[in-house]
């Protein structure tokens, strides 16, 4: 058997990318749906309605590269049997955001070693705080605050933010790390932007942070 092939597939033929655009989701009332949708700030990119009774209704998590439809006729699944991960920055922020707008959102809690707990992780490890919301069906969005990313999740050099937030939340990190940095050389650090800089490129792709 050809080392270039693994279960029939030929490992040199390109790789293309595959990336998630769209989740189905189940509701009820698609125009009750619509509204809390709406209500979370999440963008609204389409509402189709065609002759047969279909209906897509299409939003997008602010800086979200997937969307999620609803409507009618476009799925056999139960309304409410969806659940999803959120991905935030900052999980104080956001969930103090969707309380603002009136949404009913559950405590902040964390991942322990015996399992969930109250409060945020208490050193602020990335994916282990966690807060739950559900649309009027019952699907269940877990926010998850992740700022550094597990390795090979985010491809080096490729570093974005996805708003100004997210962004200052990064800038601020990096200026954390720095100042301990320039604790450990005993001196200022005069290249402090090249030292930031590769603070959140490795950061964001899951690599060893600088020292």
């Amino acid at each position: 058997m050809s080392t270039n092939a693994v279960r029939g597939i030929d490992t040199k033929v390109a790789r293309v990318d595959t990336k998630l655009e769209v989740v189905v989701i189940a509701v009820s009332d698609v125009d009750r749906a619509k509204e809390f949708y709406a209500k979370l700030r999440w963008r609204l990119d389409a509402d189709f309605r065609f002759d047969n009774g279909i209906r897509i209704v299409q939003f997008t998590p602010p800086g979200s590269g997937c969307s999620i439809q609803f409507g009618a006729q476009i799925t056999a699944a139960t309304p409410g049997s969806a659940n999803g991960f959120l991905v935030v920055s900052d999980i104080e922020a956001a969930r103090k955001e969707l309380v603002a707008t009136g949404i009913q959102v559950g405590e902040i809690f964390h991942i322990g070693p015996g399992g969930p707990a109250s409060g945020p992780d208490p050193d602020h490890r990335s994916y282990f705080s966690r807060a739950s919301f559900s649309d009027p069906d019952g699907n269940v969005w877990l926010l998850q605050e992740v700022t550094t990313r597990l390795p090979g999740r985010v491809e080096p050099g490729a570093t974005s933010f996805s708003s100004a937030s997210d962004l200052a939340s990064a800038l601020r990190r990096a200026s954390a790390a720095h100042g301990e940095h320039e604790k450990r050389i005993g001196k200022a650090d005069p290249n402090w932007p090249d030292w930031y800089a590769e603070y959140m490129v490795r950061e964001q792709s899951g690599e060893e942070l600088p020292q």
